[in-house]
């Protein structure tokens, strides 16, 4: 039985390990979302649409090779990047109805 008082170093160096990454991970999404915001502002005011579809369509076929080079599962790649993608559509949707 383990004592629940000490904590155990392997399982904690593996928890330091994953909040580092949840850290970094957190911290690319603002700048990704501080350079979309950027291209939604500019979309807005030179007029072109808030997706573009094309490109999305690329995105995540490409990424989806990523993951699987780097024994992700894709699917859930292919939804991570789908819910990203989605929420930018919404914020450039808002930049150019000027909210």
């Amino acid at each position: 039985m383990t004592n629940q008082t000490s904590p155990d170093p392997v399982l904690a160096g593996f928890r330091k390990s994953i909040d580092n990454i949840d850290a970094a991970l957190i911290h690319m999404l603002a700048e990704r979302f501080r350079i979309t915001k950027a291209v939604g502002e500019y979309k807005a005011t030179t007029n072109l649409p808030a997706s573009d579809p094309g490109r999305e369509e690329r995105q995540i076929a490409r990424l989806r090779t990523l993951a699987t080079e780097a024994d992700l599962d894709p699917e859930f790649s292919e939804k991570f990047i789908r819910f990203v993608i989605d929420e930018v559509i919404r914020h450039h949707m808002q930049a150019k109805n000027g909210k």
